[in-house]
């Protein structure tokens, strides 16, 4: 069975940050590209950041650049997203999403909610 778990989300003050954890269980995890996608109250879910399979290209939403990182530690079968300087524009449902490299297979995680306010 597939399991995406993310975890590390909260309630963080504008200008904080936070790191989010998403641990894959069920794949093989090094033949799949890893992405962050966020979702806030109204509008469409939107990709944040993306890691390809062999980690040697990551991708940004340009309103994310310079102040998120993605990376994955294949070890662990996991993957992270380091946010810094967040805006309360940043807050949203934030999901892992699994893409196999060949092919159309996907997975969802189950999102974790990050709040930026004061």
């Amino acid at each position: 069975q597939v399991q995406l778990v993310e975890s590390g989300g909260g309630l963080v003050q504008p200008g904080g940050s936070l790191r989010l954890s998403c641990a894959a269980s069920g794949i093989t995890f090094i033949r799949y590209h890893m992405s962050w996608y966020r979702q806030a109250p109204g509008k469409e879910r939107e990709l944040v950041a993306s890691i390809t399979n062999s980690g040697g290209d990551t991708n940004y939403a340009d309103s994310v650049k310079g102040r998120f990182t993605i990376s994955r530690d294949d070890a662990k079968n996991t993957v992270f997203l380091q946010m810094d300087s967040l805006k309360p524009e940043d807050t949203a449902v934030y999901y892992c999403k699994a893409r196999l490299r060949m092919g159309t297979l996907f997975y969802w995680g189950q999102g974790t909610q990050v709040t930026v306010s004061s």
